[in-house]
């Protein structure tokens, strides 16, 4: 890719960075367990765009199938954090 959108990638990644750090901090602070697990759920999010973005930077497909389990991981994850949040039980 060209010089500039390399430097905009850059700065996206830096952006998202400070979003995962602000993530972070709400799922170390709580308050409550629901808070928790939607900053769980965004740092997978901003995991995802973070490699995405990578792999547009390196132009290389390899970083959008790691995107993908990752996306599956979570959504997966997030359910069963739901579940135990409101039955307190994971397996019926």
């Amino acid at each position: 890719m060209s010089g500039i959108v390399d430097h905009v990638i850059a700065g996206v990644m830096v952006a998202v960075g400070v979003g995962m750090l602000l993530a972070l901090w709400r799922l170390v602070r709580g308050p409550t367990a629901p808070d928790r697990i939607l900053a769980l759920d965004t740092l997978y999010v901003s995991t995802i765009a973070q490699v995405v973005l990578l792999g547009m930077l390196d132009e290389t497909e390899t970083y959008f199938e790691i995107a993908l389990i990752i996306a599956m991981l979570g959504f997966f994850g997030t359910v069963v954090l739901s579940k135990y949040v409101i039955r307190r039980d994971i397996v019926e």
